[in-house]
């Protein structure tokens, strides 16, 4: 009787527990069993590491063979165990030594030639293993992503001879080198190609440096699009913490994360007629949505209206907790959410309301529904709205007028705003708690009396008043104010433009 113990990574969401790999050999008739919830895919490995293992000369035990991968109530899925399996297999049955084997995880699917094909989800599982202190054996094609994780032991191998090898110390496997340093990151749009919209630049400004969720409201092709490509060229740089967090959901989703990619912040724009699934996340192995493919930077919606009111309203609860739950009758998924929300919209149906050429024939009633396709509560939860008006003609025209700031010197701006926040709170304004606005958003006695009299014009919610103190402690940390002062709290009421009464009739 003889037992082996490998080491290998399940996925369930954006987590990756440990699996112990158990293998016993035993007398008996000629058998191989999994255990420990394998799903089908998992199941299907012993057909796979037993031609492995014959078509690389090594001896397939002709004895009773149980495989237990614990724990035994985690489903099991994929063909990443197949290399735990096999090496397990060839332990136990003494065709390779088992004294270091508890220094290292395994991972990787395998061919019937012993070829090692890459899985899904890498990049947490490297991050799980170098926090465990151990070493990662895994598929080639996998080392340059499971290589961004700093600190990280990685040892790359293309088939499982190689890693048989390594084992038995005779020819060990190269490290796999870290590769976050060397990619060279393509420049984002840059702000000053917009023309004109000094109010909206300011605006989105104002959104990067405090984290603030953007509402955009103005007729087709006055840039409202532009604009919104342009806020990750603006955001304070990714630290290692938010790229690794922001690249491992991209890892487990259906496409995987592209390396070269590393330390950009993500921008999704899903289309308005996207599900709530597609949004939130799900089916019936959970993996993210759009929400999450946006961690840690910015989801986009575009023609915010035409989306289902039940997929807008899903976004509520990730806008305030800064994650998804996604429950299923056998498993939960918890996915990050931290995303800054930039919307966009028309005045009205047909898109011209308030237009001097008079082409809007849209009634009170029908912008009104219009309107009210958005809820209140979801409004609420976005700090700024702003007008996004047509540009004359004359302006467009002009080749040497001064288009405004560049992403650069935005950028500096707006990281100095948030290193005063951070050492402030340690946080981005937009995230400060209800006691934190009351501590940190102090107004003075014109000041109250101005909030005052905006909160019973515009009849605004708690949440609205307490959104707009932090816009102002924004607005401040811009002009690199200790106090709020009138001007800032009176631009910060004014970004509150779907409150105001006089929008429905214009």
């Amino acid at each position: 009787m003889s037992i082996a113990i490998i080491y290998s990574r399940a996925q369930v969401g954006i987590h990756t527990p440990l699996v112990t790999v158990e293998v016993h050999l035993t007398r008996g008739l000629p058998s191989l069993s999994i255990v420990g919830l394998p799903e089908t895919a998992v199941k299907e490995s012993k057909d796979r590491v037993r031609s492995a293992i014959i078509n690389n000369h090594f001896e397939f035990p002709l004895r009773r063979i149980t495989i237990n991968l614990a724990p035994a109530d985690l489903p099991k899925e994929g063909g990443r165990f197949d290399l735990a399996i096999a090496l397990g297999i060839l332990a136990a049955s003494s065709q390779l030594p088992t004294e270091t084997l508890d220094q290292y995880e395994f991972i990787g699917e395998l061919a019937l030639t012993g070829e090692l094909r890459p899985v899904r989800g890498i990049l947490p599982v490297a991050w799980a293993v170098t926090d465990a202190g151990r070493k990662l054996v895994l598929p080639v094609a996998n080392a340059e992503e499971a290589g961004l994780v700093s600190d990280a032991e990685i040892l790359p191998a293309s088939h499982i001879m190689e890693v048989c090898a390594h084992l038995s110390g005779n020819k060990q496997l190269p490290e796999h080198v870290n590769t976050a340093t060397h990619y060279q990151y393509a420049q984002p749009e840059d702000l000053s190609d917009v023309r004109a919209q000094h109010h909206a630049k300011r605006a989105l400004e104002i959104a990067a440096a405090g984290g603030h969720n953007l509402l955009m409201i103005g007729p087709p092709g006055t840039g409202k699009t532009m604009l919104a490509e342009r806020l990750p060229g603006i955001l304070p740089p990714m630290t290692e913490q938010q790229a690794l967090e922001s690249a491992a959901v991209a890892s487990i989703s259906t496409h995987g994360f592209n390396p070269a990619k590393w330390k950009q912040r993500p921008f999704r724009n899903p289309h308005h007629t996207a599900s709530g699934v597609a949004l939130v996340g799900g089916g019936s192995h959970p993996r993210p949505g759009e929400i999450s493919l946006a961690h840690h930077g910015v989801l986009f919606l575009d023609e915010l209206p035409e989306f289902d009111r039940r997929v807008l309203e899903v976004l509520r609860e990730p806008l305030e907790s800064g994650r998804i739950i996604i429950s299923r009758a056998a498993n939960q998924a918890e996915f990050p959410a931290q995303f800054q929300l930039i919307a966009a919209m028309n005045p009205c149906p047909c898109g011209y309301l308030g237009d001097l050429s008079g082409r809007c024939h849209c009634t009170e009633e029908q912008v009104r529904r219009y309107r009210y396709r958005i809820s209140g509560p979801l409004l609420d939860r976005i700090d700024i709205h702003i007008e996004v008006p047509n540009v004359p003609k004359e302006i467009l025209r002009r080749t040497n007028d001064n288009k405004g700031d560049t992403n650069a010197v935005v950028q500096e701006r707006v990281c100095r705003a948030y290193l005063r926040q951070f050492n402030r709170a340690g946080k981005a304004n937009h995230k400060l708690t209800n006691r934190e606005v009351e501590r940190f958003c102090r107004l003075n006695d014109a000041g109250t009396n101005l909030l005052e009299t905006a909160i019973n014009r515009l009849g605004l919610s708690a949440r609205a008043m307490h959104r707009i103190l932090k816009v102002a402690r924004t607005i401040a940390d811009l002009a690199e104010s200790d106090q709020i002062e009138l001007t800032h709290l009176g631009e910060a009421i004014s970004y509150r433009r779907l409150d105001r009464a006089e929008t429905l009739i214009n």
